[in-house]
């Protein structure tokens, strides 16, 4: 996960940043996860600066994935279908791209008067795993992130400011703790051009809401760790807490 500062609404220069982070690892890894909004910051000017699928930022992250032999992730603003989207990107290492817009949109932000918000959720297939991405203040929602699909990893990107870094934090650990799988959360760090505080608290949880990765606070870092799927199938098969979810029908 690579925490970092981000260059208000400069996409090339946020793109040079995080190539140097990730050519600076030296490890093989199998994802690379970036925070929401890596190319500009949390803005709400998206005719300014929205990238399309046929992007710089998508060619970008389909170069890194495939000199790195992982997937890429994180969200770019995006502009389709006549629409502006909070869209979180995972790219595969053989260029395959999956996508998620962000559902629940930051109306303290205004950020509903100018994005479309997301019609549903997705599930990413990748090397025996099921992934759950999921963009910011998603976070808040329990009912929109409850592990129905039996996913194994539930991934959070954000631009979650310093003066309610306490939410992040709790809301993180209880995420993976209902939904007994792995969480992580990747965060951004430094003052925006709007003078919003950034934290980091970059994290993941296991299925029992075990830190197993931090970074520093207020801190550039690249933290690389390993996930065990034997530890979510042990603990599911031990404890079966799941098996008695409630059922649901969600609304639009």
């Amino acid at each position: 996960m690579l925490q970092a500062d981000l260059v208000w609404q400069n996409a090339e220069q946020n793109r040079k940043n995080f190539s140097e982070k990730i050519n600076q690892i030296k490890e093989q890894v199998d994802l690379v996860i970036l925070p929401e909004m890596f190319t500009t910051g949390f803005s709400m000017q998206p005719q300014k600066i929205a990238d399309t699928m046929h992007g710089e930022t998508i060619a970008w992250m389909r170069k890194i994935a495939a000199e790195k032999n992982a997937a890429v992730a994180g969200s770019v603003i995006i502009f389709a279908n006549s629409k502006f989207y909070n869209r979180f990107l995972f790219i595969h290492p053989s260029g395959e791209i999956n996508f998620y817009d962000k559902r629940h949109l930051f109306t303290l932000a205004g950020e509903d008067k100018v994005y479309e918000s997301g019609k549903g959720k997705l599930i990413v297939n990748y090397k025996g795993w099921k992934i759950c991405p999921l963009v910011c203040y998603d976070l808040r929602f329990p009912v929109w992130a409850r592990n129905v699909e039996d996913y194994d990893l539930l991934i959070y990107v954000a631009n979650w400011p310093k003066i309610r870094i306490a939410a992040w934090d709790t809301l993180l650990k209880a995420r993976a703790i209902e939904n007994m799988c792995y969480t992580i959360g990747v965060n951004r760090v430094g003052i925006d051009a709007n003078n919003y505080d950034y934290s980091g608290h970059s994290a993941a949880f296991d299925s029992l809401g075990a830190q197993v990765a931090e970074t520093k606070e207020n801190t550039e870092e690249t933290v690389v760790f390993t996930l065990d799927k034997n530890h979510i199938s042990e603990i599911r098969n031990k404890l079966g807490f799941l098996n008695d979810r409630d059922s649901f029908k969600i609304e639009w």
